[in-house]
């Protein structure tokens, strides 16, 4: 009888399925277009005669819009309901998207991105919390483990997606492309979606709306332009990250005190929300940061054109689609301290690798190196994400999406930032009239003991990587343990309630 209540537990109902194709679509969608575009930039800045610093807003615009927009979802699930602010969210993207493919200008472009932004910013929570209702929070893990492909594909897949449409037909199929797969999910979502109960009781709280957004547009912006400015000394990129700290700092003041605030930091009161919000936060700063280094790496000192180094992105994504969905049903059944760990740890042993990288480093060992980092974090994210929902009622999920996501986007802006200045800073220090950095390099034909102390600089950047994942596996051994029947029901009447 217990191995029948077992299976049928395990077991996803159609009306699951159905949700989840929807969300796959959406989310793939929004995740794709943060990478798919970094292979593009040369092209369109020499399409629309202008700089590489002007034509970054291309994605800088895309990444502020999905830090401005976020904190505003958690409020709007509950005005809107899910379902009409996911349609919402699909109908601006696609309309961003065929919007940017028709762009005449460089300043088009953008504009149109930041559209595309604010509709790809809201999908990814709106999606989670569709999913978070529509399973109950025991099965979370499972089902994280479905959705959460995208999520690890995406940076994966974009520049190869990016590379190989750039050098078969126009750069405008990059925003084209996302037309026919948003239609079909549009189709879906009207069809399938089921509709809830909307909350009008709520209100927005817009003094932390006037916090919280400017300032983590600030910090997005101030860490974008470390890159450009060449570090931290630049008076814009000071005032920038300490203007949105200040702010930042004002919004949690404010949230503590706030009767509805836009983001609830109380749930941070919660054990388990708490230690995996800090799992997430390093993950996202060893994803991002890590996609940052491999394709430079690959293009400077191995010569590689994006399209091979998008290629030699590929077994990370491919280790995390093979683990991922077995990841979520373990942690289901024994917890997420039985599987984070071991993910956090395979995730810095495969880093470990590129700490070594040379000029002439064997592609077979870093492919493999980076297939185990894919399987560490097939093992380690999406449980993390399972984890932090299991303990939260029902009403308090669409807050915990909007803060688990913001988590995520500055995790990873922090990590390309440190990234970016350390590799930088040893570029400078390493070569010989590199006073520049990589500005200095790029497109340039260097001599073997040149790209050698290239070589060199990337590896001690891919160490802060390595400290990162390391750093990761302490708060992942204090997640929580399997849970007994009793207490189960107890939770799930909890979030049922």
């Amino acid at each position: 009888m217990s191995d029948r209540s077992s299976s049928d537990k395990e077991k996803l109902e159609p009306a699951v399925v159905r949700a989840g194709i929807v969300v796959v679509l959406g989310t793939i969608m929004a995740i794709l277009d943060t990478t798919i575009v970094a292979v593009a930039l040369d092209t369109l800045s020499k399409d629309f005669n202008v700089s590489i610093a002007t034509i970054q807003w291309v994605t800088t615009g895309y990444l502020l819009a999905l830090a401005v927009v976020i904190p505003v979802t958690g409020w709007a699930i509950h005005r809107l309901g899910a379902k009409p602010l996911y349609i919402l969210s699909l109908v601006l993207f696609l309309l961003g998207s065929a919007l940017c493919g028709c762009a005449w200008s460089a300043t088009s472009l953008i504009v149109f991105r930041i559209l595309q932004g604010i509709g790809g910013g809201m999908l990814l929570p709106v999606g989670q919390t569709i999913m978070a209702r529509t399973t109950g929070p025991q099965r979370m893990g499972k089902v994280m483990g479905i959705i959460g492909v995208p999520t690890l594909l995406g940076p994966i897949l974009g520049p190869v997606i990016g590379g190989a449409i750039i050098t078969n037909v126009s750069w405008r199929w990059i925003f084209f492309v996302n037309i026919p797969i948003g239609i079909v999910a549009l189709v879906l979502a009207i069809k399938f979606l089921k509709s809830s109960e909307r909350d009008k009781d709520h209100r927005f709280d817009l003094v932390g709306f006037l916090c919280l957004s400017p300032g983590l547009a600030l910090i997005v912006y101030g860490l974008s332009e470390v890159g450009n400015q060449g570090g931290f000394s630049d008076a814009k990129v000071q005032w920038s990250l300490s203007i949105g700290v200040i702010l930042t700092v004002l919004f949690v003041w404010r949230s503590l005190r706030a009767p509805e605030p836009l983001m609830d930091m109380r749930l941070f009161k919660n054990r388990t929300f708490s230690i995996s919000s800090i799992c997430i936060f390093l993950t996202g700063m060893t994803l991002y940061g890590t996609m940052f280094l491999l394709p430079l790496y690959y293009q400077i000192v191995r010569g590689d054109s994006p399209w091979i180094a998008g290629l030699m992105m590929a077994p990370q994504g491919i280790g995390a689609a093979l683990v991922m969905r077995w990841s979520g049903t373990i942690a289901d059944r024994r917890g997420a301290r039985a599987v984070v760990p071991f993910g956090m740890a395979l995730l810095a042993l495969g880093t470990l690798v590129y700490t070594q990288v040379s000029a002439t480093s064997n592609y077979t060992v870093l492919g493999c190196a980076l297939f185990v980092r894919g399987i560490g974090l097939g093992f380690g994210m999406m449980p993390v994400f399972a984890a932090s929902y299991r303990e939260l009622s029902h009403e308090a999920v669409p807050r915990a999406t909007t803060a688990m996501n913001i988590l995520r986007q500055v995790g990873g802006s922090l990590g390309v930032a440190i990234f970016a200045v350390v590799l930088q800073s040893q570029i400078t220090s390493n070569v010989p009239g590199a006073t520049s950095g990589l500005g200095s390099i790029m497109g340039t034909h260097l001599p073997p003991s040149e790209l050698e102390k290239i070589a060199t600089s990337f590896a001690t950047s891919f160490w802060w990587s390595f400290g990162v994942c390391a750093l990761a596996i302490l708060p992942a051994l204090f997640l929580p343990k399997a849970v007994s029947p009793e207490k189960e029901v107890l939770q799930v009447r909890a979030a049922t309630t």
